[in-house]
């Protein structure tokens, strides 16, 4: 399977991450998550700012925030031909947000990215966390992933409550 993306920096914006460790990480899950369609996936690394705006457009919330994921297609969906790529969606990530939030959570920038990277492909794949049921969920998933994605440093048990509404 031969998943494709299209990795675009904000001016003036870089991320903890390479390009290649990106495709690397979200290849994981896709295969991980048994996904055999190949999928196109854009990534965005953008500003507060930017990310911001977009918070306010998709989900209503006047803030930034460290990562969105905006859905487009299923790799199930029944109406996709055989072999036909899914168009899985968009990941964005705020890398000024998301190293101000390590410092605050005891991680690194690229660790905490890297579990963002999980966390909005695991979105896109259609987990939630909205209930405490599917957090749990979403979490154990989230713990397996990262087990097998090389870290700066350990990452202990992913909570999501970071990632709730008006947290």
């Amino acid at each position: 399977m031969e998943n494709s993306y299209d990795v675009v920096l904000e001016e003036g914006v870089s991320s903890p991450l390479s390009e290649q460790e990106m495709r690397d990480d979200i290849d994981l899950v896709l295969s991980s998550e048994g996904v055999e369609r190949p999928c196109m996936v854009s990534i965005s690394v953008v500003s507060d700012g930017r990310m911001r705006e977009l918070n306010l457009q998709w989900r209503g919330q006047d803030r930034a925030t460290d990562v969105l994921s905006l859905e487009c297609e299923r790799p199930d969906d029944p109406d996709l031909a055989p072999g036909e790529p899914c168009e899985l969606g968009d990941i964005v990530l705020a890398p000024d947000y998301i190293a101000r939030q390590a410092k605050g959570f005891g991680t690194t920038a690229a660790d905490e990215c890297r579990l963002l990277l999980v966390h909005g492909t695991l979105h896109l794949l259609g987990y939630d966390h909205l209930e405490d049921a599917e957090a749990e969920v979403m979490e154990a998933r989230e713990d397996e992933l990262l087990a097998k994605i090389k870290t700066d440093h350990a990452i202990d048990h992913v909570t999501l409550t970071r990632h709730r509404d008006g947290e």
